[in-house]
């Protein structure tokens, strides 16, 4: 008994103070410290004296960050509000039961329900979870980060006067979400969703709070990466290879979706980085902004998480070549 006792009481000494005390230069900090650099670089670039190379790089760098910085804080306000105060119940009932009626109701639901990727992953498994169908939840899932209103409207502006952009990214967007939604109904298999019932978590102001710091820390460290990759692309790819990209049929269009996988940009903000790639032809960079919010690499780890590796990694593939595929329609046929 003395040495249970003992065991039982070993962590309290070792506890860690929390609190104030223990307040540390945390990543919401350094993502601030890092905002403020861009600002700061944006009033002294033009006056700083350097290589070409190191200026065209800066130049695009902090055009991407600077001019997706409102729609990305726009964004991951509206998806913590809806997190926070939007009850799962309104979708539960909207949606019938029969998937055929359901999976485009629910695709059309992600055009006025704004939600960035990370939450709509568990909005899906909390809505399967209370016995929404499967098809309908899983297009949901898919709609709601790629055709909402903000981040329409985020294209519109980064790709100014080719509103024939704006409209390829809706069509491909919600075409992908729909036909996911219907091949789900058809083929998918039970055994290979398990959906995770949500633990309670904060409600009301707290969780709104909670939701915005993590949305905003995540989207804002991915929109950076977005915005240096993009810059680096600019000036370090050779034309003549572009040229040559461009010149081979779908080659550009796969090299973008790939990348928009490995970069996972929140969709709020990769209209702008899209809009850096420049050499890439207007089809490409739809494929980008199509694949991005709803096949990307953390995507891929958030739904293995939710609703297991089986689902995951078949889903996402079969995402993934639906969406290169409704963008290279929708490119050839609008772009």
């Amino acid at each position: 008994m003395a040495d249970e006792t003992a065991v039982e009481a070993r962590p309290h000494p070792v506890a860690e103070p929390t609190g104030r005390a223990r307040r540390r230069f945390g990543s919401l900090e350094v993502l601030v410290a890092g905002m403020l650099a861009v600002l700061a670089g944006r009033q002294f670039l033009g006056s700083w004296a350097g290589p070409a190379w190191l200026e065209a790089w800066g130049a695009v760098f902090v055009a991407v960050c600077v001019q997706a910085l409102p729609f990305l804080l726009l964004g991951v306000v509206l998806s913590a509000a809806i997190a926070a105060f939007v009850p799962a119940r309104l979708l539960e009932r909207a949606l019938p039961r029969n998937p055929l009626l359901a999976v485009p109701i629910a695709g059309a639901a992600g055009v006025v329900l704004p939600g960035c990727e990370c939450a709509s992953v568990p909005v899906a498994g909390r809505l399967i979870a209370r016995g929404v169908a499967p098809a309908a939840a899983l297009t949901f899932l898919l709609s709601s980060p790629a055709v909402n209103p903000v981040v329409l409207v985020a294209t519109a502006v980064a790709f100014r006067g080719q509103p024939e952009l704006v409209v390829a990214r809706f069509i491909a967007s919600l075409a992908t979400a729909v036909v996911m939604g219907l091949l789900w109904s058809r083929f998918g298999r039970p055994e290979w969703l398990r959906p995770k019932v949500p633990s309670n978590g904060p409600t009301g102001w707290a969780a709104f709070r909670t939701s915005l710091e993590h949305d905003f820390l995540h989207a804002g460290g991915f929109l950076v990466i977005g915005g240096m990759t993009a810059a680096t692309l600019n000036v370090a790819v050779p034309r003549d290879l572009l040229k040559g990209l461009a010149g081979l049929p779908g080659v550009e269009v796969l090299v973008l979706a790939l990348l928009a996988v490995l970069l996972a940009v929140c969709s709020e903000a990769d209209a702008f980085v899209a809009a850096g790639l420049s050499g890439f032809s207007p089809t490409a960079r739809l494929a980008f902004m199509v694949v991005g919010p709803m096949v990307d690499a953390k995507l891929i780890a958030l739904q293995a998480g939710t609703f297991g590796r089986a689902f995951a990694w078949r889903f996402c593939a079969a995402t993934f070549t639906v969406a290169v595929t409704a963008s290279a329609l929708t490119g050839w046929w609008l772009l």
